[in-house]
């Protein structure tokens, strides 16, 4: 009886046992879901908290979190942009109305509406005195006064190029065979280009679209110096007999007169009236174009039918010479500090900002996109031409830099000598031409 107690006690014992471990179970349990639902709370409020001030929280060095947050997202959205390749703008050719056939071409009589004056260039130059250092330049030394003067459309004798110095002195450049000078003086019409310094490769006019009449009337001149030469020779293009590659009458110079090929560029390209002494038009284009048309329809497109003595197209984007200073700079094209001299004379002088909506405009454009150029050689273009070389023999080789100052004083100092400039567009140029990359680019 004893036993039966004894072991009914320690039954009662065991269950309280299990009583309390459950109650401190489920309490364990309560604990844990209300610690984790304070904690929730607390996480919620904090991040709100944040979020209303944390703008205005300072922390070391004065910049809040959520102010570096920002800044380095726009930081790292600038590399990505910086880092992200702009893709270029492309530029296509439109319709050039071409007659159908040179045959039907008539050139038109001699147009009375052009100013009639007479130039002569000086050839030659003198020391002003035995103790004054003196050197040989291809351009001359004009005087501000000369230049002055030379801007006046009249008769008389301006710098224009191949001006050699006093006797003893050594050649100035732009040395050409006695044969090549013959045959240039024979030519009526002239298309000429230039490689100076292996700068390009050779780009010879579509032959197919050039007429039997063109071939033979017309003179194709490409001015190389030796190491063009050389380097169109090594990769298979060796003049023939009579110094033809294709259609172009390869012309061999020595004595570069600029150090700068791009200077020394100029001279065929602004000096065709010098260079071609009986031709009465001529058409320039840069290495880096192929010719597409026949010279003949472009001369009379550009100039006959718009009774112009000079046609060159408008830059394709650019059309104020403010842009186009920036831009030189920003590429590096030119030394900043003769840019910036060169610049500032031009605004002394009277240049200014181009304004599309000036009806009193005089050009389209004041940055021109001088890779093609058509000419009668009148004396106003011939004027004209000797005038922008003489800038950039005085100043930078980036003749869009100078082209606009040069007109614009051309027209202003002769209100009773028009020069009738024809600047077409660019795609017209696109039209005609074929663009490649200089061999320096590749």
């Amino acid at each position: 009886m004893a036993y039966i107690k004894l072991n009914n006690k320690s039954q009662d014992y065991r269950e309280q046992n299990v009583h309390a471990y459950r109650r401190v179970r489920r309490f364990s349990r309560i604990s844990r879901r209300s610690l984790l639902f304070w904690l929730l709370s607390l996480a919620v409020v904090f991040f709100i908290c944040l979020a209303i001030f944390g703008s205005k929280m300072h922390f070391h060095g004065g910049i809040s979190s959520l102010d570096y947050v920002e800044e380095e997202l726009q930081v790292h959205n600038v590399s990505q942009r910086q880092i992200k390749k702009p893709r270029r703008q492309r530029y296509f050719p439109c319709e050039v109305p071409f007659m159908d056939s040179v045959n039907y071409l008539r050139e038109p009589m001699d147009n009375n509406k052009f100013a009639h004056f007479s130039l002569g260039y000086v050839e030659r130059e003198e020391r002003l005195s035995q103790n004054d250092a003196f050197e040989a330049h291809f351009g001359g030394h004009q005087t501000l006064e000369e230049r002055e003067k030379s801007y006046h459309a009249r008769t008389q004798t301006i710098h224009c190029g191949f001006v050699s110095g006093p006797d003893g002195f050594p050649g100035t450049g732009f040395e050409l065979d006695e044969k090549d000078k013959k045959y240039m003086s024979t030519c009526s019409v002239a298309v000429s280009s230039c490689i100076f310094g292996s700068s390009d490769f050779l780009r010879r006019p579509t032959s197919k679209v050039i007429s039997e009449y063109s071939k033979k009337n017309v003179c194709f001149v490409m001015f190389v110096d030796e190491q063009t030469l050389v380097k169109l020779s090594a990769e298979g293009n060796v003049p023939d007999d009579k110094g033809n590659i294709g259609l172009w009458k390869i012309v061999v110079l020595r004595n570069l007169p600029y150090e700068d090929m791009r200077k020394t560029g100029k001279v065929p390209k602004f000096l065709s009236h010098r260079l071609f002494p009986s031709s009465r038009y001529s058409i320039w284009l840069d290495s880096k174009l192929r010719l597409n048309a026949d010279p003949m329809l472009i001369i009379e497109y550009f100039l006959w039918r718009t009774g112009s003595e000079y046609a060159i197209s408008n830059h394709y984007t650019r059309h104020c010479v403010w842009e186009e200073v920036l831009q030189n700079k920003r590429l590096n094209k030119y030394n900043h500090t003769a840019i910036d001299e060169q610049f500032i004379f031009y605004q002394s002088d009277g240049l200014i900002k181009f304004d599309p909506s000036d009806p009193k405009i005089l050009l389209p454009s004041f940055v021109p996109e001088g890779s093609f150029i058509i000419r009668a050689h009148t004396p106003m273009s011939n004027l004209f031409s000797c005038l922008w070389f003489n800038e950039v023999d005085r100043f930078t080789s980036r003749d869009q830099l100078s082209f606009a100052y040069t007109y614009l004083k051309l027209k202003r100092l002769n209100p009773d000598k028009k020069f009738y400039l024809h600047m077409f567009k660019d795609c017209e140029r696109r039209a005609v031409t074929k663009l490649f990359h200089h061999r320096m680019d590749n």
